[in-house]
């Protein structure tokens, strides 16, 4: 039986073999799964020459959202070892030019500029919605794509016209996140809602959405709070929320406030559920709130059980090479994983190896061989106008029980045996 580090070998061989065999002018059929070749094939992989193609990667890699931002960066970066180790792009190496924004603004800027005297190609990144939203034009003034893996208010993918954006995202933006949860919490019978937004970028578009959402089912949140990031004390807010008779407390925060709530909640004996975006997966929240964050939901695109074999060989090979037992922020790892591969695959498809920024974006935008990956797999993740590779129909909600994250519907555990596909 092959290993699962081989496995993992083998299954990237195999997909950017069949995408060489695609740029020379053949295809596979449609929906087929790709074939295991034999285990010899992977000992032999192209000859790499001194060439190489530099992509662009900047995030949160210290710093107050560096429990992502670090996660999503090991996660690009499996992903490239995967594909240098089997010849690269056409015989070229793959070269990360890293980039830390620290989860600031005017860094994040100031970065974002050096990756362009850099002449990337592309770039993989960005954590924190306002970090992102202040560098976008720096992408799009200079034709580089920029494909978003983590950051997920719904203004960044909107800032363009479609057609002529350069902004991608493999996340799943809050637009879609916060109906998603707002169903689930109607369902249980929770309407009243008192909504907690921090004044980021982040909490500002969230807020809208949510509320947003909200309207959409003919209610308005009973209470809403906004505080800056920092803060460590929300009782007076939380007293408030429970006074205008909340039954649910809709936190939209990236950091430790999310935990600040938990456990203003538990002081208070004020037991409601607390539910959000994908940050009540974050440490800080699970850590930071202890027994206080049990119970609290969130919208999720993958959840880090073994739930069938790409997710399995993703999981362990991540835990071999970074040497973990978990990882942190599953998502963020595995979203920076499929952003490469969905960016070499279409690569595959610049038929006259010229790749200038309007030929890779044309590319990301049109119909390359199906990557079966691992939050999804995409049959055509972008065109020309629409930038988004998540749909809601591939969101799940996630539950924390005993300081983890799991399946909040059973249903939803069998339907993860299925890797869901774009609609």
């Amino acid at each position: 039986m092959l290993s699962v580090s081989t496995i993992m070998g083998v299954r990237a061989l195999t997909g950017l073999a069949a995408a060489f065999v695609m740029a020379l002018g053949f295809a596979q059929p449609a929906g087929a799964q790709p074939a295991l070749q034999p285990a010899a094939s992977a000992a032999t992989p192209p000859q790499i020459t001194g060439n190489t193609l530099k992509i662009g990667v900047i995030g949160p890699f210290t710093g107050p959202s560096a429990d992502f931002g670090v996660p999503m960066l090991n996660g690009i970066q499996q992903a490239v070892d995967e594909n240098n180790a089997v010849g690269g792009y056409l015989g070229r190496r793959l070269e990360l030019v890293r980039r830390d924004d620290q989860a600031d603004p005017a860094v994040g800027l100031k970065a974002s500029q050096e990756l362009m005297t850099q002449k990337v190609s592309a770039t993989i990144g960005f954590c924190n919605t306002g970090v992102a939203a202040r560098s976008l034009e720096v992408y799009q003034t200079h034709q580089v794509p920029l494909i978003i893996p983590c950051a997920t208010g719904t203004p960044l993918t909107a800032k363009y016209p479609d057609p002529e954006s350069y902004i991608f995202r493999t996340s799943a933006r809050d637009a879609i996140q916060a109906p998603f949860v707002v169903d689930d919490i109607l369902a249980r019978g929770w309407d009243k809602v008192a909504v907690f937004a921090d004044t980021t970028g982040y909490g500002e578009a969230g807020l809208r959405d949510v509320e947003k959402a909200l309207a959409a089912k003919k209610i308005k949140p009973v209470y809403v709070a906004r505080f800056g990031l920092g803060v460590k004390d929300l009782s007076t807010e939380l007293s408030a929320a429970k006074a205008a008779g909340a039954n649910v407390v809709f936190s939209y925060t990236v950091g430790q406030e999310n935990a600040v709530i938990a456990l203003g909640r538990q002081a208070m004996d004020w037991k409601v559920p607390q539910v959000g975006a994908w940050t009540l997966s974050f440490p800080f929240f699970i850590d930071g709130a202890g027994q206080a964050s049990d119970g609290a939901l969130m919208a999720q695109t993958f959840i880090a059980e073994p739930s069938n074999e790409r997710r399995s060989s993703f999981l362990t090979s991540y835990a071999r090479k970074f040497k973990v037992r978990k990882i942190p922020v599953p998502m963020a790892a595995a979203q920076g994983y499929d952003a490469v591969y969905i960016l070499v695959y279409s690569l595959f498809g610049i038929r006259d190896g010229k790749l200038t920024g309007p030929a890779i974006k044309a590319a990301l935008e049109s119909k390359n061989r199906t990557y079966y990956g691992v939050v999804a797999t995409y049959d055509q993740p972008f065109t020309a106008q629409d930038k988004d590779a998540i749909t809601q129909n591939m969101l799940v909600m996630g539950i924390v029980k005993n300081g983890a994250v799991t399946f909040a519907h059973a249903e939803d555990a069998k339907r993860n045996l299925f890797v869901q596909r774009k609609q």
